[in-house]
């Protein structure tokens, strides 16, 4: 691992009494959170050089019933990577927004916020970016059955197959 990570990683277990630390290389490691410390500690990475927000996304952790938001942040001037995650309860789906960090995060938030149904507080901007007349349970959930979605949303229909029009159409003797 890099000096400057080492630093980094100090610096974090003064800020957040509960940490995981995870090296995946010498320029990359992954902080697990208690989600109280999160912005205290995407505050800090933010004002120490980690002013690229790369990615903000969830895993649905269906089983534990919890959602694992998480953060991927780049530093431009050391080329090291930071994954910051935390987990909160998949019944009560709700966390507080980054946008005053990265204001790009709100179109982040926005998209998690129609895929996986998690509120973010502090961000009044939650109209749907894709999915402008979804009316069931956010689709990227683990118990979001595409199946039954499709057969209540499209019936089964029933096509008579006209197999002399067709061949028709392989001889060339019509047109489509």
């Amino acid at each position: 691992m890099t000096n400057s990570m080492n630093d980094v990683i100090n610096n974090v277990k003064n800020i957040a009494s509960q940490v995981v630390i995870n090296e995946i290389d010498e320029r990359e490691i992954k902080l697990e959170l208690n989600e109280k410390e999160v912005i205290n500690v995407l505050s800090y990475l933010k004002g120490n050089g980690f002013s690229h927000l790369s990615l903000m996304t969830v895993v649905d952790w269906i089983d534990e019933s919890k959602f694992e938001i998480v953060y991927i942040l780049f530093s431009w001037k050391t080329g090291n990577k930071i994954i910051v995650s935390t987990k909160i309860d998949r019944k009560e789906a709700k966390f507080v927004t980054i946008k005053h960090l990265w204001p790009t995060a709100r179109f982040y938030e926005r998209e998690i916020h129609e895929f996986f149904g998690i509120e973010f507080k502090g961000n009044d901007d939650m109209k749907p970016l894709f999915l402008e007349i979804w009316d069931d349970i956010p689709p990227l959930r683990k118990d979001f059955d595409p199946l039954e979605y499709s057969k209540k949303k499209f019936p089964d229909r029933e096509y008579e197959k006209d197999v002399i029009h067709e061949a028709k159409i392989i001889r060339g003797d019509i047109n489509g």
